[in-house]
């Protein structure tokens, strides 16, 4: 399975439960996650999607860390159905 069939299943899981899963892109500057995800209620996710197995390159890793110290989470994906059992249909109330 290539990252774009994982692009594609995510953005749908997203629009299946409302939510909007927009790209991100930000020219200049290396590392930023693919995805922002808003979802009803206000819950926002910062995604970066790969390949089943693949992991982040350096300048992404980078760039992870420097969100993490502002407390922002960024969420590795490469299982689109996963990471929507486990953290989308997830709620706080």
């Amino acid at each position: 399975m290539r990252e774009r069939n994982v692009e594609r299943r995510l953005g749908e899981l997203v629009r299946r439960r409302g939510g909007l899963c927009l790209k991100w892109t930000s020219p200049g500057t290396l590392g930023v996650p693919d995805r922002i995800i808003i979802m009803p209620g206000g819950r926002v996710y910062f995604v970066e999607l790969k390949r089943p197995g693949g992991k982040p390159r350096p300048s992404q890793t980078a760039f992870f860390r420097k969100l993490a110290k502002r407390g922002v989470t960024v969420h590795v994906v490469d299982d689109a159905d996963m990471f929507a059992s486990h953290v989308l249909d997830m709620r706080d109330d």
